[in-house]
């Protein structure tokens, strides 16, 4: 069979060539690939030294960590069949474990020492058939067919939005408001998860170029273009998608008294900007504002994804898929061109 592999750091040294089939291991479920996205951590991997680490032992990364496959065999006792539309998991928790690990949630591991597929010391799903333990699949309502795919990066969203709503349960009242900065992959989902729950939804971006916008208005949001401080939205709630360090500091000047901000994004930009830190202590303190990160997601929030997607219209979510490539345009689809959203793989082509 066919796989993606690649030397962390070396664009170079990406290759799609003839690798063995996945070794059979009892009690696990052999997948045929049929979707791969293709996100930032994706570039990161192939092109920055550190990011990325193969199995122990291997010099190369089989890569992919955003799948969807067709369950093609499966233990008689696992709970899925043959047929079955599936996503894999990325992380597994640590050997120690610690104790988020040691209950499920890998997502919160204290140490470090967890795994993920297609990122750190795991081959991912970048491959025309894997395997994975049943505990590490998600089955998908058949009808989103190769919108699946979309599944891993929506549970990251739907991660942020479970933490942000125990935030606001520390008071009475409940948000009405929300922004979302940023309009990729990852700010589109937020907003989605957003309006499903009855949030009234803005969504800044630096640029309208593309879908963007109107993916944004067929949700019944509001787009804004430009400085947050110009929207003349003081949003309840913020999910923060795009890593971009001095727009946090600007959004804790433009929320509204008790609002939560929940950083997603991440950037390697190294950019330095004077900050008067005891100025936003003080606008912090005095508002009640809270400002936290979240990354990555456990089981129950892929299982959240799962319902979001199936409840989203299949249309839109279709329409985020702007760009599809074969194996050997894995390359290719790792830069984003003109509109383009999310660029997946056919692991078929």
């Amino acid at each position: 069979m066919k796989a993606i592999t690649v030397v962390p750091g070396s664009p170079d040294q990406v290759q799609v060539s003839d690798v063995e089939e996945p070794t059979p291991v009892a009690g696990t479920l052999l997948v045929e690939g049929r979707m791969l996205g293709i996100c930032g951590t994706d570039v990161e991997i192939v092109e920055e030294q550190g990011r990325g680490s193969p199995p122990p032992g291997q010099d190369r990364l089989l890569i992919g960590h955003e799948s969807l496959g067709v369950v093609l065999d499966a233990p008689a006792d696992s709970g899925f069949a043959s047929g079955d539309l599936v996503v894999g998991m990325v992380r597994r928790p640590d050997p120690v474990p610690c104790s988020p690990c040691a209950n499920g949630e890998p997502d919160f591991c204290r140490n470090g020492r967890y795994t993920e597929r297609g990122i750190k010391e795991l081959d991912g799903f970048g491959s025309q058939r894997w395997r994975t333990e049943p505990e590490y699949a998600i089955k998908l309502d058949p009808e989103l067919g190769d919108c699946g795919v979309l599944l891993e990066p929506a549970s990251v969203l739907a991660k942020a939005w479970e933490q942000t709503e125990r935030i606001f349960g520390r008071a009475s009242w409940r948000p009405k408001v929300a922004l979302v900065t940023g309009a990729g992959p990852v700010g589109l989902f937020a907003a989605l998860l957003g309006v499903q729950r009855g949030l009234e939804m803005h969504v800044l971006d630096l640029n309208e170029t593309g879908p963007k916008a109107d993916l944004v208005a067929d949700l019944g949001g509001t787009f804004h273009i430009g400085d947050v401080r110009d929207t003349g939205v003081a949003p309840d709630v913020v999910i923060e998608c795009t890593g971009y360090g001095p727009l946090v500091v600007e959004l804790t000047q433009v929320v509204a008294p008790d609002a939560v901000i929940c950083l997603t994004g991440i950037t390697s930009g190294r950019r330095t900007v004077q900050v008067d830190t005891d100025a936003v202590n003080k606008a912090m303190v005095m508002e009640n504002t809270v400002v936290f990160g979240s990354v990555n997601a456990a089981r129950r929030n892929f299982e959240q994804a799962a319902h979001a997607l199936a409840k989203a219209d299949l249309r839109w979510l279709r329409r985020m898929i702007t760009k599809t490539v074969p194996m050997s345009g894995f390359v290719e689809g790792l830069h984003k061109k003109g509109d383009d959203i999310k660029v997946v793989v056919d692991l078929q082509a």
